[in-house]
This record gives C-alpha cells, sequence and structure tokens, in this order.
C-alpha cells in the first residue's frame, strides 16, 4: 500500500508537468486554432532560461518562476507576430510544420551552446530535503511543484471562467465573427494570450530544471504525451487538460512500476478508448 501511495505522488508530479503543458497548449489552440508543436521546445527555454539567469546575473530560483516565463512569453510574442500570424487563415496543418521547424531551430540553437548533455541546476536550499509521513518520504521540492501547478491551474481556470478577460478569450474562442460585431478586436487580443500560453510552458520548464537535466531535448519526449493528452482531454478544454494531464501522469507511473513494457504506449491506448467512446474528448463538444 505504501508503494503504491509514493507511486501516485510521483504520478501526480509528474502530470504536474503535463497540466502545465497541455494548459498552455489548450489557451493557445482554443484561442488561435494552432496546433503549436513547438510546446516543447518553450518548456525547454524555460529551464535553460532559469540556468541562465541563475549563472549569470545571480537571479534565484524564486524570481525565475516569474522572469523566465516572461523572457520566454517575449520570445513566443516575436515569433507569433513574424510567422504564425502569417499562417492564421490557411490549413491548419502548414502551422503544424512551422512550429515542428522552428522546434528544431530552437532545439539546435541551445545543442549549439550547450551541448546534447545539457547543464545541471539546483533546487533552492529552502526546498531541499523531504517530509516524512509515516514510513514514506515525500521530497520537499516535488512537494512544491505539486502545490504550485495546481494553484497555478486553478488561477488559470478562476481568470477563463470568472474574469472579463476571460469572457472576451472565451468569446472569441466560440465565435470570433460575433464577437467582432460586438465590437471587440480579437486580433488584439491573439499575442497575449499566445504568450499567456507559452509562458505556462515555460513555467513548467522552470520547476522542471531542478529535477531534470537541462538539455536542449528535454522537450521533446513530453510534447507528444501531451499532445495527447489534450485530445483526451477535449481540444480547447481548459478543464479537460488539467484533468487529463494529473489522470496521465499516475497512469504512467502506475504502469512504469507494475508492467514497465507498456508504461510509454499506455496514454495512447487510453486515447484510442476514449476517442472510440467519445470523438470530442472527456470535457470536449462536437458542436
Amino acid at each position: 500500500m505504501e508503494n503504491l501511495l509514493l507511486q501516485v505522488f510521483n504520478g501526480l508530479v509528474n502530470g504536474a508537468f503535463f497540466a502545465l503543458l497541455s494548459l498552455g497548449l489548450a489557451v493557445i489552440f482554443g484561442m488561435l486554432r494552432v496546433v503549436n508543436f513547438m510546446h516543447g521546445a518553450l518548456y525547454m527555454l524555460g529551464a535553460f532560461a532559469t540556468y541562465l539567469l541563475g549563472t549569470s546575473a545571480g537571479v534565484s530560483f524564486w524570481w525565475a518562476l516569474v522572469l523566465a516565463p516572461l523572457a520566454v512569453a517575449a520570445v513566443g510574442i516575436v515569433l507569433e507576430r513574424l510567422f504564425l500570424r502569417r499562417l492564421y487563415d490557411v490549413d491548419p496543418l502548414y502551422n503544424l510544420l512551422l512550429t515542428f521547424g522552428l522546434t528544431l531551430v530552437l532545439q539546435d540553437t541551445m545543442r549549439l551552446r550547450f551541448g546534447i548533455q545539457g547543464v545541471p541546476y539546483s533546487a533552492p536550499s529552502l526546498l531541499k530535503g523531504a517530509i516524512v509521513w509515516g514510513n514514506l518520504l515525500f521530497p520537499t521540492y516535488r512537494l512544491f511543484v505539486l502545490g504550485f501547478s495546481v494553484l497555478i491551474c486553478l488561477l488559470t481556470w478562476w481568470v477563463i471562467e470568472w474574469t472579463r478577460v476571460g469572457m472576451i478569450v472565451r468569446a472569441a474562442t466560440e465565435n470570433p465573427g460575433l464577437t467582432r460585431a460586438l465590437g471587440i478586436d480579437v486580433d488584439r487580443w491573439v499575442p497575449p494570450v499566445f504568450a499567456f500560453g507559452v509562458a505556462l510552458a515555460a513555467l513548467a520548464g522552470v520547476l522542471a530544471a531542478p529535477m531534470r537535466n537541462v538539455s536542449p531535448l528535454m522537450g521533446a519526449d513530453l510534447i507528444v504525451t501531451t499532445f495527447a493528452i489534450v485530445v483526451i482531454g477535449g481540444l480547447g478544454s481548459i478543464l479537460g487538460s488539467v484533468v487529463t494531464g494529473f489522470l496521465v501522469g499516475v497512469i504512467v507511473a502506475l504502469g512504469a512500476v507494475y508492467y514497465p513494457p507498456v508504461s510509454n504506449t499506455l496514454v495512447f491506448v487510453l486515447m484510442a478508448i476514449i476517442l472510440l467512446l467519445r470523438p470530442a474528448g472527456l470535457f470536449g463538444s462536437l458542436e
């Protein structure tokens, strides 16, 4: 039983990264209808921004939680203004190919500077150690990652569902033509929404830096799983992305312990089953 609880905890921690990444993807797809394949690369940039702020400018991890997502969001706005905005009115496949190409450029740029092995980054001293509960040890930093990720997901949901900004974003997502007819400049909201989705990916990278080796390819393995999570939860669904992110994290963790040969394919088996039963995903709608 204790081993099961520990694996569920580890799964929830891994699910926290999935939740933040898929949440950012859902926000971007909901507003822009863009399948952003460079989301994993932006996650990687968030981790590298944390490392560079710490080594080059002496910025602490706590400030990096704010500054790194803002810096990567600024990069995202530049990329959106220079490249993505030119393809909004064409087949979405072109945006997919463009973001895939930008992913390769970002990865190779960081690989030229830091090499394929990457660099280490230590957790802040305040979050080192572990909390003992019975016979179980829960690393303090992992507890922080889980709690902080849940808080960010709840704040995002609250902003989308209960604020004027969220109302405009939801209206522009569901019916951009009618929203424009009501006098709202939808195009003006595209850069900040894209930047917010990018910032969520970068924030996941900041949180991942002390747990995983900061390397140019650290986001390559996550992006395919993140896309599967967004599909399972329902394209553009905020709630679906968060719930499914944590669910998949737990399923993968349990699979890795109890039947390792299928742990990497469980998410895709789950996606196939869900799409057969609910083509729009768990929280999506075909309307």
